[in-house]
């Protein structure tokens, strides 16, 4: 019988997640059936319970249920601890573990698929909400000189910063006060682009910069056409990131590392 996996969010009817891992268990030959759920917005902890319940293995959590997934698995990981947030939960028998990859999955991104040396760099990212949370303490992992959090409510980006200065140097500036200063990566945390809208940003900020979506595919557009316009070095958007969470994913759950990079040209060549 196939182990059986999901992916539940709010909207799903988009996500690539089963065509990752069902490319994900072809390279080790196992047979898994990967599902959508679509969850309404009051019964995360109901379709959680009866996932379990009818023999579900793991799950994925995706916008906009990772915060509120966290208080409902007791067991988590460290990295899950720090984010405030999950977005991988492991069901084993009675007991459940609940992790976050993003942040690992957008390290791998950057310095193995785009070989990109964080270290002494001077990162900003724009948006300070669960996304932001996922990724801090794996970018932080990695020595930049510094992050500024770029938020349009300064007091939640400030909130972030006390949360993770005791991992690296960070600072919080309001969305359209950023510093006049160089910054070597820009990282767009932020829905805009998923939500069709346009972050109201100067472009010299871009000059020179590497520039990154979390999104991908059209929702990352307007960002990534933002960032050729102001000069950015490079422009990239978030699919390899999904895939790399995804990778982790599937180890948490197989014991297996799958080869990733088939995969993002598989998907990319699809969008």
């Amino acid at each position: 019988m196939p182990k059986k996996f999901a992916v539940l969010g709010n909207p799903i009817v988009h996500s690539q997640s089963p065509a990752i891992h069902q490319a994900f268990a072809a390279q080790f030959g196992i047979k898994l059936s990967y599902e959508r759920i679509l969850v309404p917005l009051d019964q995360l902890a109901e379709v959680l319970h009866q996932f379990q319940k009818n023999g579900g293995q793991g799950v994925n959590i995706t916008v906009p249920f990772k915060i509120e997934a966290f208080p409902l698995i007791a067991n988590k990981t460290a990295r899950a601890t720090k984010a405030g947030a999950i977005n991988t939960i492991a069901f084993n028998h009675n007991a459940c573990l609940g992790d976050n990859t993003d942040g690992i999955g957008l390290l791998r991104d950057l310095t193995q698929n785009h070989e990109l040396d964080l270290t002494d760099q001077r990162i900003l990212i724009l948006g300070a909400g669960g996304a932001t949370k996922g990724i801090l303490q794996a970018l932080l992992s990695a020595k930049p000189a510094s992050i500024t959090i770029a938020n349009r409510t300064l007091i939640t980006a400030e909130k972030l910063v006390a949360d993770f200065s005791d991992l690296g140097h960070c600072s919080a500036c309001n969305l359209n006060q950023i510093p006049d200063q160089p910054f070597d990566l820009i990282i767009n945390a932020t829905s805009a682009g998923v939500k069709g809208e346009l972050l109201a940003l100067a472009e010299p900020i871009v000059n020179n910069s590497i520039c990154y979506d979390l999104a991908y595919g059209s929702a990352a557009q307007p960002f990534l056409n933002w960032a050729k316009q102001g000069g950015a070095i490079n422009y990239y958007d978030g699919l390899g990131m999904l895939v790399e969470q995804a990778a982790e994913a599937f180890y948490i759950w197989h014991q297996l590392m799958p080869a990733t990079k088939p995969v993002i040209k598989l998907l990319r060549a699809k969008l």
